[in-house]
Parts: structure tokens; sequence; C-alpha cells
């Protein structure tokens, strides 16, 4: 990970077009992936938003 560690509520823009997938986000996202790289990335994405959301939920339900 960088050392950037701002994190954005804005989902990202995704257009198909000529044959590749545009991803468009905050923090000047931009990029043009083949529709095997944008399945695989979206397909990795949604493993790592499932794991975000269990860590925030257990976070939350800690002792204190």
């Amino acid at each position: 990970m960088t050392a950037d560690t701002k994190v954005y509520d804005d989902p990202s823009e995704i257009t198909a077009e000529e044959g590749a997938v545009t991803v468009k986000g905050p923090d000047a996202v931009d990029v043009r992936l083949t529709p095997e790289a944008a399945e695989e990335t979206s397909n990795r994405m949604l493993e790592g938003s499932m794991k975000a959301r269990g860590q925030a939920y257990f976070s939350r339900r800690r002792p204190k």
C-alpha cells in the first residue's frame, strides 16, 4: 500500500468502449483494462470489500 491513507467514499465510473473497460475514479484514477483484467479486478475488489466489511463489523463488536 502506498503512503496515501485517504479513504474515498465515491465509487469509480466504469465505461466500456472499443473492447476496453475504462475506470475513472477519485484522486485522478484513470485506467483502461482488457475485459479479462477488468473482470479479475472486479473479483478482487469484491473480495476486498467483503473482508473490509467484516473487519469493520468485528471492530465495532469488540468489548471495551
